[in-house]
């Protein structure tokens, strides 16, 4: 073996071990081709073709940190690190959320299964997308034919595009076997009758309001009540796994995005009554 074969100018005396195998490493580190690149902030990102403020929020998140830092304190961003960032890139272009992609890229044994269900909602938005062009259509046929437009088209158009916008962040909250359910329901779930739960809901409310004073326990405040737990087992389907999500959707009010914190709040004094009239009549 080399280590055995070295020998000092003076044949009699070997090497110690511990110099010789030092020797060996120093060597070997000196000789080794380099695999590993270091890339500055905007090398890096002109190489991966994102922005600096990307890679900015990526860092913030966890998502992404630099493997190492200069003396000066610069990060310095490694081809390992450009692999990690092109595995993010492609997760997001699929419309995976960033937080997501993280829990993802630590543990990918769930990935086959994300991604499926990332596919579906990609299909259902599809959809939703196919109905808005044909109701575009219907529109530019309505201009070429009319003098005045038909603005329930121009209405309806808008609703697609609404629902379409309003499930998208919903989806972080809710189980891959909840997510499947979502999505088989929205095969029936249109506009009409989005806009019949919208109508139904707004009704229950003022009519709650109209009855805060009730005893929770009175017939009236049980019937409304039962008209809340209807209007919730119209989405849920009575599916555990989706309410279960639901709970957990209104449990993060706070981070709502900021039209669906603006319009689907409901008021304290609301919820304290109807959740009071649930738990007096054994339906909490």
């Amino acid at each position: 073996m080399a280590a055995q074969s070295l020998k000092l100018r003076n044949p009699k005396k070997s090497l110690d071990s511990d110099v010789t195998s030092e020797s060996i490493l120093l060597a070997e580190a000196i000789l080794k081709p380099r695999t590993r690149t270091s890339y500055r902030v905007h090398e890096f990102a002109a190489t991966a073709g994102v922005t600096v403020r990307a890679l900015h929020h990526y860092d913030r998140l966890g998502l992404l940190k630099a493997a190492h830092r200069s003396e000066s304190g610069y990060r310095l961003y490694s081809d390992s690190d450009l692999a990690r960032l092109e595995q993010i890139v492609v997760l997001k272009f699929l419309g995976l959320p960033l937080k997501q992609i993280r829990e993802l890229l630590k543990d990918k044994s769930d990935l086959p299964g994300k991604l499926r269900r990332q596919q579906q909602v990609l299909v259902e938005k599809r959809r939703q997308l196919d109905r808005a062009i044909q109701a575009i259509r219907k529109a530019e046929k309505s201009l070429q034919s009319k003098r005045e437009p038909d603005w329930k088209i121009f209405r309806r158009i808008l609703k697609e595009i609404e629902m379409q916008n309003n499930t998208d962040w919903t989806q972080k909250y809710y189980s891959e076997a909840a997510q499947a359910k979502i999505e088989e329901r929205k095969a029936s779930w249109s506009p009409e009758l989005q806009a019949q739960v919208s109508k139904d809901w707004a009704q229950l409310f003022a009519d709650i309001e109209a009855s805060l004073n009730e005893d929770p326990a009175s017939p009236k405040a049980q019937a409304l009540a039962a008209r809340w737990k209807k209007l919730v087992h119209g989405f849920t389907g009575g599916d555990p796994e989706v309410q279960k999500g639901l709970n957990a959707m209104y449990a993060d009010r706070a981070n709502w995005p900021t039209e669906p914190k603006k319009n689907w709040q409901i008021r304290p004094e609301i919820q304290a009554f109807i959740c009071n009239a649930m738990k007096v009549g054994g339906t909490s």
